[in-house]
């Protein structure tokens, strides 16, 4: 864990660089450094709708731009980008509500200005506090799968009034923090967030790819859960497809049933309730299950 050290209303991730080039230097010369880890492909750190742009390094009035800010909702779940231990930061002005992921790989990730608000609305009347700004039950020192729900998105700190957005910073080894654009486009969304264990069922639209031996390829373009907001996606996801599952068309002239699944035609795909898990979320190979198939829907 970080030594907490007063706020001199500075980027979080200095006053922790500062302490640790401190504790480099009270290291023995002779001391072997550990070989570095490589940062794993990441989980996109937020669930739903979401925008970012490669603005690492721009200029802002602390100095350039050492994270990427990802504009999402209020309130959209944030997740761990990977296994690891949580820490939470409290006390930073500028910061607001954050937290860090040590990460199990070494890499340790700045999830900054997370939410503060108890309504919908920009009220600043909460607090940096398990249910508000991090998830429920979050603690310093708890530890997480990849993909758990760790906080939510808001406009704590000096993004106060400003979109809702995700400051995210990556720092491989604990070190200095890197673009963290290459990774967060290699980075697997989750196609929904629901709490571990209840049951959901997800709609996904897109294109066929193939349907064969009981298995459908659709190149997803949107997944929804609910009544949610569609969230945009840009994969290939491979759906068991369920013995009396319902297929009908909404083409001119198009039929129904299995024979109707042809490569190339838009679907939109509902599957059967499914258990909320990692696996599921993330869409694993027959995790999901199509239940009904609407040609051109």
């Amino acid at each position: 864990m970080c030594a907490r050290v007063p706020d001199f209303d500075v980027e979080p991730h200095v006053l922790r660089t500062t302490f640790a080039l401190i504790v480099m230097l009270a290291l023995t010369a002779g001391a072997a450094a550990a070989p570095g880890k490589q940062t794993p492909r990441l989980i996109f750190p937020l669930v739903g709708a979401a925008t970012y742009t490669d603005d690492f390094g721009d200029p802002r009035a602390g100095g350039p731009h050492l994270g990427i800010d990802i504009l999402a909702a209020r309130r959209s779940p944030a997740v761990a980008a990977e296994a690891g231990t949580v820490e939470l930061w409290t006390t930073s002005v500028r910061a607001g509500c954050m937290l860090y992921l040590h990460g199990a790989s070494g890499t340790t990730y700045l999830y900054i200005h997370l939410n503060n608000d108890l309504t919908m609305h920009n009220d600043n009347r909460g607090k940096c506090v398990a249910g508000t700004a991090y998830a429920p039950g979050m603690k310093t020192g708890k530890r997480v799968a990849a993909g758990e729900l760790v906080g939510f998105v808001g406009d704590s700190g000096d993004a106060n009034g400003i979109h809702p957005h995700l400051h995210f910073e990556v720092h491989p080894n604990n070190g200095a923090a890197v673009d963290p654009y290459p990774f967060l486009q290699k980075a697997q969304p989750l196609l929904f967030y629901a709490k571990p264990g209840t049951t959901v069922s997800v709609s996904l639209t897109g294109t066929i790819v193939s349907s064969l031996g009981g298995v459908l390829e659709l190149k997803a373009s949107a997944a929804q859960l609910g009544s949610s907001k569609p969230m945009t996606i840009r994969r290939t996801l491979a759906l068991s497809v369920a013995p009396d599952a319902v297929v009908t068309s909404m083409l001119p002239g198009g039929i129904g049933g299995l024979t109707a699944l042809q490569r190339g035609l838009p679907a939109k795909v509902y599957t059967s309730p499914v258990r909320a898990t990692l696996a599921a979320a993330r869409g694993d190979d027959n995790m999901l299950t199509a239940s009904q198939i609407v040609i051109g829907g």
